[in-house]
């Protein structure tokens, strides 16, 4: 039976740390299911979903440590279970633009969280020079979902927080675009 690991690494933004991290998943006869990689001014963090074989996915576990320890990075490791597909029928990019305010991110995804939706991905960004900042979040939604007064509501939030917006359907086979 396959075993599951969530694995997270953060530290240095240096050549070659990914390499090494995906070179340990592969030794140790890990499959990389899902990942994720962004740099953050000089450092970078990695996420990835592992599936193994029991003895796979110990390997992997008792290795990392000393991987990590020579790569100077911080890691954490969570054991889960495979993905389980939810019945979503829709799914939608929602984007926002302004200038850049404390607080806006919070209201933008408690605007989500407060309607049971969940948030698939998430990728915001400030411009230092001209102070604004732009955020891409991809959501999807269930027939239960009412997407016209959902986009009402969030052009009335984004009005409030003086940012432009909007929400945009995305076929299901381009998100992995967005991921």
């Amino acid at each position: 039976m396959s075993q599951y690991l969530v694995l997270t690494a953060m530290g240095a933004d240096r050549t070659g740390s990914v390499s090494e991290l995906t070179k340990l998943a592969s030794d140790c006869g890990c499959n990389i299911i899902d990942s994720r990689m962004a740099r953050f001014g000089l450092e970078f963090t990695m996420i990835m979903l592992l599936k193994g074989t029991v003895k796979a996915i110990n390997q992997l576990e008792l290795k990392l440590p000393h991987v990590a320890h020579q790569l100077e990075l911080i890691t954490m490791m969570k054991r889960t279970s495979g993905y389980k597909r939810r019945d979503f029928t829709q799914h939608f990019q929602v984007e926002y633009a302004g200038i850049d305010q404390t607080g806006v991110l919070k209201a933008v995804t408690a605007f989500f969280a407060n309607r049971s939706i969940d948030i698939s991905s998430l990728k915001s960004e400030y411009n230092h020079q001209h102070e604004q900042t732009h955020a891409t979040i991809l959501i999807a939604l269930t027939e239960d979902n009412s997407i016209e007064k959902l986009e009402a509501d969030y052009i009335e939030l984004c009005e409030q927080l003086d940012i432009q917006g909007c929400i945009k359907p995305v076929a299901a086979n381009q998100i992995s675009d967005f991921d």
